[in-house]
C-alpha cells in the first residue's frame, strides 16, 4: 500500500543534493531463497536503471565521509551495499557491476569464511574483488545478534564480548584485504543505543535495515538502507525509494530500538524541520497493522503509536511525507525490537 501510493509522483521527481539512497542486497540469483534475493534479471534491470536515470553511484565510504563532513552530496546519490558475501555476488553481481562501472561495498562475516560455507566466497575471492575495486566491511564475526539478549550475561560482560567481536572481524578483514574501512552492518539490522555508544567510541559507523535516504539527519551508527530481494525486488517499488528524501528530523524519543518488557506498543514522538513538509500529508505505517494518522502535538512534533502490541522479533514504524518544492518523499523508519512474552526469543 505505501509503495502504490508513493509510485504515483514518480514521475515528478527531481534531482536533490542533501540526501543519498543506500541499497542492501544479499543474494544475486535464481535459486537462493526468494526473500532475500533478487534474480539476475532484476539485478541488471536495476542497475540499467540507475545507468539511464543519471544516478551518481559512489563508494559507500565516499557518501559516508560526505555526510561526516556534512559535505553537500551530487544529485540522485546511490551507494550500492551486499550483506553476507554470498558466492552469486562474485558470480553474478560483480560481473553487472563491473559492466557499469558502479563501486560497492561487501559487509562479511569472518566464521562463515573459516569454516568455508559452500555458498560464501572465500578470502582469495574476496581479495580479488578488492583488487577490482570493491570494499569489504565488517558484518560480525560469525553473524552474531549483537544486541544483549542473554539473561546470564551481565551488561559489562555483553559490551566486552560484542566489542571484541567487532575489533576482532575488522583486525580480520585488514589481515586478509588489506582494508580498514571500520564500517559495521549490523546482523539482522538489529541494534540498540548502547551498542551505537560503543561503536562511536570506537569509530565506527553502522548501518541498518530500517528503510529511509541517508542524510545530514542521519545517526552516523544507524544509517539507513533500503532492502532489495524478494516482496521488495520489484523495480516499479524500489524506483520511488531511489527518489525518496531524508526525513529532516531534529529529534525523536524514544531513541532506543529495544523495547522494555511490556512496552510493546512504544509512542514514538519526532520533532521535524517543517519547511518543506506540509503536516496533513505526513502518515505513517504501522508493520502488519497499516496506515495511521499521527497526532500533532505541535507545529513540528507528532506522536504515533502502534494499536496492538508489536510482535515478538523485528517491526518497524514508517512515516512519509511528499516535498512541497521537490516531488519526492521523505521517508522515515524506526526499527523496533522485543522478546516473546516469557523473555525468550524467536530462534532464527
Amino acid at each position: 500500500m505505501l509503495l502504490r501510493v508513493l509510485s504515483l509522483c514518480v514521475a515528478l521527481m527531481v534531482p536533490v543534493a542533501d540526501a543519498a539512497v543506500i541499497l542492501q542486497y544479499h543474494h544475486v540469483s535464481d535459486t537462493s531463497p526468494k526473500s532475500t534475493s533478487v534474480t539476475p534479471a532484476q539485478f541488471r534491470a536495476q542497475m540499467q536503471y540507475l545507468a539511464d536515470g543519471g544516478f551518481k553511484v559512489l563508494p559507500l565510504k565516499e557518501l559516508v565521509s560526505a555526510i561526516k563532513a556534512n559535505e553537500p552530496l551530487p544529485p540522485l546519490a546511490v551507494a550500492i551495499s551486499f550483506d553476507d558475501g554470498y558466492r552469486s555476488i562474485a558470480d553474478t553481481a560483480h560481473p553487472i557491476l563491473k559492466e557499469y562501472g558502479f563501486p560497492y561495498t561487501l559487509f562479511v562475516s569472518v566464521e562463515p569464511i573459516r569454516r568455508g560455507f559452500s555458498e560464501m566466497m572465500s578470502w582469495q575471492e574476496l581479495r580479488r574483488l578488492a583488487r577490482e575495486g570493491a570494499d569489504i566491511a565488517n558484518h560480525s564475526w560469525g553473524h552474531e545478534h549483537l544486541i544483549r539478549r542473554l539473561d546470564k550475561e551481565t551488561r559489562t560482560q555483553w559490551l566486552a564480548r560484542v566489542r571484541a567481536n567487532i575489533l576482532s572481524t575488522e583486525a580480520e578483514i585488514t589481515r586478509a584485504t588489506g582494508q580498514d574501512l571500520k564500517m559495521l552492518a549490523y546482523p539482522y539490522g538489529e541494534y540498540n543505543t548502547e551498542l551505537q555508544r560503543m561503536l562511536e567510541e570506537l569509530g565506527f559507523v553502522a548501518f541498518g535495515q530500517q528503510s529511509g535516504a541517508a542524510g545530514s539527519h542521519s545517526q552516523l551508527t544507524a544509517l539507513p538502507r533500503f532492502p532489495v530481494g524478494g516482496a521488495y525486488a520489484d523495480l516499479e517499488s524500489l524506483k520511488v525509494k531511489l527518489h525518496s528524501l531524508s526525513m529532516p528530523v531534529l529529534a525523536q524519543t524514544p531513541s532506543e530500538p529495544q523495547l522494555a518488557a511490556g512496552g510493546w506498543r512504544p509512542e514514538l514522538r519526532v520533532t521535524l524541520d517543517m519547511a518543506d513538509i506540509n503536516p496533513g500529508q505526513l502518515l505513517c505505517y504501522i508493520q502488519g497493522q497499516g496506515a495511521k494518522q499521527p497526532e500533532w502535538l505541535s507545529d513540528n512534533e507528532f506522536s504515533i503509536r502502534a494499536e496492538l502490541p508489536l510482535p515478538a522479533g523485528r517491526s518497524r514504524y514508517n512515516c512519509t511525507a511528499p516535498s512541497k518544492t521537490r516531488g519526492g518523499y521523505y521517508w522515515f523508519s524506526q526499527p523496533w525490537v522485543r522478546p516473546k512474552d516469557d523473555g525468550t526469543w524467536i530462534e532464527e
